[in-house]
């Protein structure tokens, strides 16, 4: 076993000991390529904390619902105090990670695009400075008017990829799960990034298991720890995927708007189907096909 396997080890022991007193309930620790690993329960309550060791080092992290207390008691005995402050402004954020997230998920119309940024201590400077923030903070304007800004920001350093209606109903209707779905597309740009840039950790908003994106990563993204957080636009690099991404799923919209000649509605609500029924009269139920997500519950109410 070399020295940092060996630290990495130590430390896991060392965590689990002190969680054992404290009357935890833990699985066996498990050896992985990249880590030691142990699950941590309490009810239906249940943490994994891991141990990496590589090149870089050992690196230590714990993961489950972080708006849980049962992970604020854990995340205490274990680093000593809690990582986030989910009331207060100041986060403490990876000093260089890619940020991803998605937009066009609730909305009928439109297609499902998914950005990921890469961001290093630099960057994220840079970013705060022209106001990157949480997409749904700002209007179309200034999305518009910001999102060339963050491309310089972070050198290129970032990645979008639209799935239009057409493509996003054909691969729904073989994976069936929305979560599956947005895995895959989170799990490419990762892997596109990581194609040509190098990264160790990364964040996205919570959609579901953890699993779904780690099993859908290639090679590339394998060594990739990945942190999955509810709110995850309070991160930088994530809120500035969500600005890219967004800035997208607009253009789509302004382009089918013009080719259509129609005022196509954002979200789902009864103007979304009355949009619906009237572009439906004017085009016919097969070119609804490349406009909207036809597994919404809008499309049995408009047919």
């Amino acid at each position: 076993m070399d020295k940092i396997k060996f630290l990495a080890k130590q430390q896991i022991d060392e965590i689990v000991n002190r969680l054992v007193k404290e009357g935890c309930y833990l699985s066996p620790v498990t050896e992985n390529n990249y880590n030691f690993s142990v699950s941590i329960a309490s009810g239906k309550n249940e943490l994994k904390f891991l141990v990496y060791f590589g090149k870089k080092g050992v690196k230590k992290v714990l993961q489950g619902n972080k708006g849980t207390e049962f992970y604020c008691q854990i995340s205490d005995l274990i680093f000593g105090k809690s990582l986030f402050d989910f009331g207060g402004k100041e986060i403490d954020e990876p000093s260089d990670y890619i940020g991803t997230d998605e937009s066009g998920k609730g909305d009928y119309f439109g297609p499902l695009v998914v950005a990921g940024v890469l961001a290093d201590k630099q960057s994220l400077t840079n970013l705060k400075k022209i106001g990157v923030k949480d997409s749904k903070e700002l209007n179309d304007s200034t999305i518009n008017k910001i999102a060339g800004s963050i491309k310089s920001s972070v050198n290129g350093k970032f990645n979008i990829i639209m799935i239009t209606p057409e493509k996003y109903n054909e691969l729904y209707s073989k994976i069936g799960n929305l979560n599956r779905l947005l895995a895959w597309a989170h799990a490419r740009v990762l892997e596109n990034i990581l194609e040509l840039h190098k990264a160790g950790e990364a964040i996205s908003d919570k959609f579901g298991d953890e699993s779904l994106i780690i099993n859908s990563l290639q090679k590339k993204g394998q060594k990739l720890i990945l942190h999955q957080y509810t709110k995850a636009e309070r991160y930088t690099a994530v809120a500035a995927a969500s600005i890219l991404a967004r800035e997208r799923f607009n253009s789509w919209f302004l382009q089918s708007e013009k080719k259509y000649e129609i005022k196509l509605v954002k979200g789902s609500s009864v103007k979304v189907e009355t949009t619906a029924k009237n572009f439906i009269k004017k085009y016919g139920k097969e070119e609804l096909n490349k406009i909207a997500k036809i597994h919404f519950k809008t499309t049995k109410k408009i047919l």
